[in-house]
């Protein structure tokens, strides 16, 4: 399990067990979208901006990270559907433990809709791929979103437990999942999951709102962040990563954090 312990240091930070993480993996999804036209720069301001690890598919390992700037922690995600597809939510695996190591990989990821029709199937892989990941000392990020029929408003808080917990069960080291929306109900997320938990970013909003989810989430008991468009699309990207790392790392609040973005210090 060395192995997994120094892989992880790579996407974590080892002073406070925090991180914050930006997956660039919307490309296969969504195509060519504004953020990640351009991987190699969009990664670069990223780094720049002190996130620990970024997301992604082959694609970003093997045209965007590590060109140059700031070194960065790199995890490749294993699992893809497109927008175009049938059911976006069926997620099928595109990658292996194996070849995420041949190229240079610090962690690998993948997703999982609980509560989807083709629940049972993904639940299958990321099992498998978890057993994989600790012959081969690989960290495992598993992204669960609550996600079906069964899913509503009434139950999200039950299901955002559930998602999460499954998770740590199955063997995933960091799981990802959506924020509850106020630190004691994320907190019951938390307490009930073996392993660091980090947010997902949700859709783009402004500014003030992310980094008071953020400072939300932490309050619950959450170990850092995976924001995406938030991070990517910003007119700053550095700065608004650094505003997160403030939070994340640092413990400082978001009326804090948010003159990092509008004076650029």
């Amino acid at each position: 399990m060395r192995g997994k312990e120094i892989r992880l240091e790579r996407i974590m930070k080892r002073e406070t067990g925090t991180t914050v993480i930006v997956p660039m993996d919307h490309g296969v999804s969504s195509g060519p979208i504004p953020g990640l036209i351009d991987l190699e720069r969009s990664v670069d301001l990223i780094a720049l901006g002190g996130a620990n690890a970024v997301i992604g598919h082959m694609g970003l390992a093997l045209h965007g990270h590590r060109k140059g700037g700031p070194d960065i922690g790199l995890i490749l995600h294993l699992s893809a559907s497109t927008d175009l597809g049938p059911d976006p939510n069926d997620k099928v695996m595109v990658n292996t433990v194996q070849n995420a190591l041949k190229m240079g990989a610090d962690g690998v990821s993948m997703h999982v809709n609980v509560g989807a029709e083709s629940e049972a199937r993904m639940l299958s892989d990321l099992g498998r791929t978890a057993i994989e990941c600790i012959e081969w000392g690989m960290p495992l990020l598993a992204m669960m979103y609550p996600r079906g029929k069964k899913i509503n408003d009434e139950n999200m808080i039950n299901s955002v437990k559930i998602a999460a917990r499954v998770a740590s069960e199955l063997g995933a080291d960091i799981v990802k999942t959506v924020y509850t929306g106020d630190p004691d109900s994320f907190r019951e997320v938390t307490d009930g999951c073996h392993v660091p938990v980090v947010i997902a970013g949700g859709s783009k909003t402004n500014d003030i709102e992310t980094l008071k989810l953020i400072e939300g989430a932490m309050e619950g008991g959450a170990a850092g962040v995976s924001i995406g468009r938030n991070a990517f699309q910003h007119a700053h990207p550095d700065r608004f990563v650094r505003a997160a790392a403030m939070i994340v790392h640092e413990n400082r609040s978001a009326e804090e954090a948010i003159e990092v973005i509008k004076m650029g210090i």
